[in-house]
């Protein structure tokens, strides 16, 4: 056995294995820097398009990660590695994944039809997935809102995607319902011209459209009015808390009585005012 032969044919591998194992090294090196050039460049083109920031980070996102992955690729082949065995390898593990993380994926694709079709933004205050509150991040799968009594929570894209949406930011204004108990005794307009001056008075509730005050319903008590001021949503719970004191204080400083239910109970004596029907034993 000729160990120098030997010896010398493992060199020569060894040092081609070697030189394969720089030149991949440098091909990952060489690729991030272009890779995250061309992450950069796009970055750029895309905010002078003026698009919403979370569709730039979502659609960068998806960039990077396809370009790392043809790099991986290209650098098996470097290797010498059948790269049309590993693209259905990877075919066939991204099948089986898509089938382990069903939910996962579903919401991935609401997040993108979230971010294409904007029915909010971070910043607005929504009802989603039954929880209010301000969208803080739309994500790639969930949405963190922070809730009125701050709690931050997370809602998955594919529950919000498929309930329903209410974007309380998109329109300028809202209304506050609200009701005013009246006692039978009350004079209703009176009543209803009080409170017109006192809400229209109350800080940022909007003059137009004006303020309504008129009969919702009956109840035993008396007649209940709708109260319904309109402001900006930044200052709904201020008007909300404003307009309840004003129905209070308004109310008493006119001596209204308090409200009380009211039945009228009609006592008749055995047989008053009915026909006497005979026993059948007693006829004939």
């Amino acid at each position: 056995m000729d160990f120098q032969q030997i010896s010398k044919v493992a060199a020569e591998l060894l040092t081609t294995f070697g030189l394969k194992v720089v030149g991949a090294i440098l091909l990952w090196l060489i690729g991030q820097k272009l890779i995250e050039f061309g992450v950069k460049l796009l970055k750029r083109a895309f905010r002078s398009q003026n698009l919403e920031p979370t569709l730039i980070s979502y659609l960068l996102n998806i960039i990077d990660i396809t370009l790392k992955v043809i790099l991986v690729v290209a650098i098996l082949g470097f290797f010498g590695v059948e790269t049309t065995s590993f693209a259905a390898l990877l075919a066939a593990v991204g099948i089986a994944i898509g089938a382990a993380w069903g939910g996962l994926l579903a919401n991935f694709a609401a997040g993108a039809f979230l971010i294409i079709f904007q029915p909010f933004k971070v910043g607005d205050f929504i009802t989603v997935g039954g929880v209010t509150g301000t969208v803080v991040e739309i994500g790639l799968f969930i949405t963190s809102l922070n809730t009125l009594d701050n709690v931050m929570t997370i809602v998955g894209n594919n529950k919000i995607f498929a309930d329903n949406i209410q974007n309380y930011s998109t329109n300028p204004y809202r209304r506050v319902d609200l009701l005013a108990q009246l006692a039978h005794d009350v004079d209703h307009n009176q009543a209803i011209s009080l409170l017109k001056a006192r809400i229209s008075q109350i800080p940022n509730v909007l003059q137009n459209p004006a303020p309504d005050v008129e009969i919702l319903t009956f109840n035993l008590a008396g007649s209940v009015l709708a109260v319904r001021p309109y402001c900006n949503n930044a200052h709904y719970w201020q008007v909300y808390f404003d307009t309840n004191k004003v129905i209070r204080e308004t109310f008493g400083e006119a001596n209204y009585p308090v409200p009380e239910q009211r039945y009228t109970v009609n006592s008749l004596s055995q047989n008053q005012g009915h026909d006497v029907i005979p026993n059948p034993s007693e006829l004939g």
